[in-house]
């Protein structure tokens, strides 16, 4: 088991692209979620799969289980998705000591961009890039099990404000 501690932003402008050193792009569907937990199936650049379990409710910390499964495995589970399955592309940009994960949405959230960056504890700030915009983390709105499990994206449509000014 895995302790998963992130800070999440909005991004504000194209300043990060100058810095990436690797992409990976995912299809990401919930299976089951619930009030404090969540089970997903990842693929990711359509060539392996991970199941993942997440539990806990703390702002920044939450227990991670994850397990590398089959491929063809992963794309039934994916079709038994709830909600919307969601796709994005991630970016790592290293920056001052932290790589930065920055996921470009497509499909029902093209648009939307935000960054996460993992930290050893609650009360640690890194240092924050010029790129990064208003601090999201706790914001349920942004947690990718609610936006495929809830729908989101008819909020983008009506104004929600997806992408930092």
């Amino acid at each position: 088991m895995a302790k998963e501690i992130e800070r999440k932003y909005m991004v504000k402008n194209d300043g990060w692209r100058s810095g990436v050193s690797s992409s990976s792009s995912f299809l990401q569907a919930y299976i089951a979620s619930g009030k404090d937990r969540s089970v997903r199936v990842r693929i990711m650049d359509s060539e392996k799969a991970k199941l993942t379990i997440k539990i806990g409710r703390d702002l920044f910390a939450r227990d991670e289980f994850e397990y590398e499964v089959p491929l063809a495995d992963a794309r039934e589970m994916a079709q038994q998705a709830l909600g919307v399955v969601l796709e994005k592309t991630r970016y790592l940009v290293p920056y001052q000591g932290y790589t930065w994960e920055v996921d470009v949405y497509a499909g029902a959230y093209a648009g939307l961009v935000v960054a996460e960056v993992e930290i050893a504890g609650e009360k640690e700030q890194p240092p924050l890039p010029t790129w990064i915009g208003k601090e999201i983390t706790g914001d349920r709105r942004y947690s990718n099990a609610n936006m495929a499990i809830e729908d989101l994206s008819e909020e983008l449509v009506h104004g929600l404000p997806f992408t930092a000014v």
